[in-house]
């Protein structure tokens, strides 16, 4: 795992220490430990010594994320896409199209698609999953550049750089209102999840994108969250980028989940405030569970959300699981002086990271 240095070498070097002291005394998930991610049954002092041996605890890892998320749907969710047409701007070297496609039966989810001419002129491209930040007024059009903070533009952004992305509406914000019990759903975040996923089947359709080596997905604030839990479920997601999407459940707002119960986030997590760490799942598993995959984290030192000294400590136990797969190296976390952003240099690392992965568009 690398993590890129703060600015004051000395203050960095004693971070460290702290992160590491701190990280022996996290409490358990589920009875394991959280700052020892190779260790694989409650009590036992057994640890994992090859990716194999340690699939039994993502396995359990993704059980508890789905106990209180609700479960991954099944097949009989998987209903034809019918892919519909709303609106095509010309912008440049890629156009943008407003589409909508059924992502399960009677559900559909609109999306923004920016398709490279060179792709639509027969030269297939990569395609990337963009996942949107909170944003109540224009949602998804904030990747696209319609509007909302700056420096969300990475849809656009990698459109322009070649790259078919595809930008899901995220549910519950802005025009995109699902009946989430109607529609089978115990949660907005597997909702979310679930449209991804089926942006993935939509992308796999599209002759003008290149699949063999899979597919990425980048995402700030919400879609950074949102990126981890579709790529922990999604094995075709071969890189994943988070900006300011995460930290433990210990460590949000100091421990306070009640932003996390929502009707679009997890309203199980109820169960859980003022005792985050009963919660049957945390970042420590989901960030290890990407592994081997290359994930990049953008995580500023003034981000006042979530916490870059719990992200460090999160980095630092999912490393472990990265060097059993011998990907020690795909596990970076960037540390910019900004607060709550995805500035450029980040974004920069990002594109180059999705390039070195998916290839040249």
């Amino acid at each position: 795992m690398l993590t890129l240095p703060r600015s004051n070498a000395l203050a960095a070097l004693l971070g460290w220490c702290l992160l590491f002291s701190a990280a022996a005394e996290v409490p358990p998930l589920r009875g394991l430990s959280r700052s020892d991610l190779l260790q694989t049954a409650p009590g036992s002092a057994r640890q994992a010594t090859s990716p194999l041996e340690w699939e039994s605890r993502r396995t359990e890892a993704l059980k508890g994320f789905q106990h209180v998320a609700g479960p991954l749907p099944g097949g009989q969710m998987r209903c034809a896409l019918e892919p519909a047409l709303a609106q095509e701007v010309d912008c440049g070297t890629y156009v943008r199209r407003l589409i909508s496609y059924a992502s399960s039966p009677g559900g559909r989810v609109s999306a923004y698609l920016c398709i490279p001419k060179a792709a639509l002129a027969g030269h297939p491209a990569p395609a990337v999953l963009c996942l949107h930040p909170t944003d109540d007024l224009v949602g998804h059009g904030v990747v696209v550049g319609l509007g909302g903070k700056p420096n969300r533009q990475y849809a656009s952004e990698l459109a322009a750089l070649g790259y078919v992305t595809l930008s899901p509406s995220y549910p519950l914000l802005a025009k995109y209102q699902p009946d989430l019990k109607a529609l089978g759903f115990e949660s907005g975040t597997m909702k979310a999840v679930w449209d991804n996923i089926r942006g993935l089947d939509l992308l796999e359709t599209l002759a003008f994108v290149r699949k063999e080596a899979g597919f990425a997905a980048i995402g700030h604030s919400l879609g950074g969250h949102n990126s981890i839990f579709t790529a922990a479920l999604e094995p075709r997601l071969r890189v994943v980028v988070s900006s300011c999407g995460f930290d433990s459940f210990l460590d949000y707002k100091g421990g306070n989940l009640k932003g996390w119960v929502q009707e679009r986030y997890m309203l199980k997590m109820g169960a859980y405030v003022g005792h985050p760490e009963a919660v049957p799942f945390d970042y420590y598993e989901l960030v290890a569970a990407l592994a081997p995959r290359p994930f990049l984290v953008n995580a500023p030192v003034r981000d006042s959300n979530f916490s870059w000294e719990s992200v460090d400590r999160i980095a630092a136990s999912a490393g472990e699981v990265y060097k059993l797969h011998q990907a020690d190296g795909n596990l970076k976390v960037l540390h910019p002086q900004c607060e709550h952003d995805f500035p450029d240099e980040a974004r920069s690392a990002a594109y180059a990271l999705i390039r070195e992965v998916l290839g040249k568009p």
